[in-house]
């Protein structure tokens, strides 16, 4: 009991890593966005202090008295757009090595991003005159900082951000500004604006810790999908998948009308007796991939693979209208398959196919620790001893009178082999025979 427990605790730990490492990859991906955004916002900012001054110098001499200061402020957004450039390559290095950005680099980050504003301010500060430096354009940069902090998907970020955005801006207007003095009016007015700063650092964090929620719950849906997928099989098909999580699986029996097929290659044995273990298993593997990829196509499934055959389903564990005609049409393509194979193989493979269209019982089967969808019922039986007939016709596709029944016109060529004699059953049934 001991040992079971920890080998589920393994397991859980291994689940657990997974889903930090792909919430990781989430969140570093969005930060990348963030990084390319503000690499952006740092060339249209260089970009428009370009075209000001081409436009109208007038401009500049008015607000930096000159084109030192500009000189200082283009210093800065170069700076800042390198730094960022770096941010991102650090990023995208740790995204290919599936590891996470320190939480110390971050903060730093952090600091040195929205320190950017303030520098600013202070640079026309000493060319306006904090009056009119505090009251233009500059501190709304701070927003910038604030509302693209939401990407970083964390709240005390962003919070954080806000915080350094407030406390700096209040300093600068407290440092700078006389007339912000203590119960001076001026000094409520940065107090609020302050104020409002920090209050948009917290919603853009509130924002942030939402998607990181929505994140891990689609990282947390995609597990459950790998879950479905794995429950009925490695060869379900995805678009059944995704009708799966959409649906939902029943997982209690359930009685429902499929058609079942049973597939075998004939003479495996004799041909496998002259060559490799490995030979066999590729050439095996080969014509599986190929069979397995026409079910998936045709809306089937694979429910167990027996040595050198398989029972396919269609209409399970998904109900289908017309469950008969894609199993029908998935035989024949199997057919052409199989001859474009054995003609590009040394092997070839003989395969043959049974197909009855009944009820069974449909559902989960086993064990309290391990269970298995699966369906039971005299339709499987029967199809098992249908496919068995080939042997006895020399036939490859044969399909029983239920399948005959509901194909309708898509059935005319097929050819009645007359009531036959099955193995485990008392009277003789019809039997139909397709090329």
């Amino acid at each position: 009991m001991a040992k079971f427990a920890s080998r589920k605790a393994r397991q859980h730990a291994a689940l657990s890593e997974d889903f930090e490492r792909e919430l990781t990859r989430e969140v570093l991906r969005t930060e990348l966005l963030r990084v390319r955004a503000l690499i952006a916002t740092g060339c249209v900012m260089t970009l428009f202090l370009t075209a000001v001054y081409l436009v109208d110098p007038a401009v500049v001499n008015r607000v930096w008295r000159g084109t030192e200061g500009l000189a200082e402020v283009y210093g800065l957004l170069v700076g800042f757009i390198l730094f960022e450039v770096w941010v991102h390559t650090q990023i995208r290095k740790n995204l290919r090595l599936d590891r996470d950005v320190p939480v110390a680099r971050r903060y730093i980050g952090t600091l040195i991003e929205t320190s950017l504003p303030t520098v600013i301010l202070i640079l026309q500060i000493r060319t306006m005159g904090a009056t009119q430096a505090l009251g233009f354009a500059v501190p709304l940069m701070y927003f910038i900082f604030v509302i693209l902090s939401t990407l970083r998907l964390d709240f005390w970020l962003s919070t954080f951000t806000g915080f350094v955005a407030a406390a700096e801006l209040f300093a600068v207007a407290l440092v700078y500004d006389p007339s912000s003095s203590i119960g001076e009016p001026q000094l409520y007015f940065h107090a609020v604006r302050s104020t409002i700063i920090l209050i948009c650092g917290v919603l853009a964090g509130a924002v942030g810790a939402q998607l990181r929620r929505q994140f891990a719950a689609s990282i947390a849906a995609a597990t459950a999908r790998d879950r479905v997928t794995n429950l009925f099989g490695q060869h379900v098909s995805p678009q059944v998948v995704e009708r799966l999580m959409t649906a939902g699986p029943r997982t209690s029996g359930d009685v429902r009308r499929v058609a079942v097929m049973f597939v075998d290659f004939r003479g495996f044995t004799t041909g496998a007796q002259s060559r490799t273990p490995q030979e066999v298993v590729d050439r095996l593997d080969g014509a599986f991939a190929v069979l397995v990829d026409i079910l998936d196509r045709e809306g089937g499934i694979v429910n167990k693979f027996l040595g050198d055959g398989f029972l396919a389903l269609f209409g399970a564990p998904l109900e289908a209208s017309d469950a008969a005609h894609r199993a029908v049409a998935a035989g024949r393509e199997m057919l052409r398959a199989m001859d474009r194979i054995n003609a590009e193989s040394s092997w070839p493979l003989r395969i043959g196919i049974g197909i009855h269209f009944g009820e069974v019982v449909a559902g989960n089967i086993g064990s309290p620790r391990r269970k298995e969808y699966t369906v039971i019922g005299d339709t499987v039986n029967f199809a098992s001893r249908l496919e068995a007939l080939n042997k006895e016709f020399g036939s490859q596709l044969l399909i029983s009178a239920s399948v005959r029944e509901a194909l309708g016109e898509d059935g005319n060529d097929a050819v009645a082999l007359g009531e036959v004699e099955v193995r485990g059953y008392d009277e003789k049934v019809p039997v139909f025979q397709l090329g």
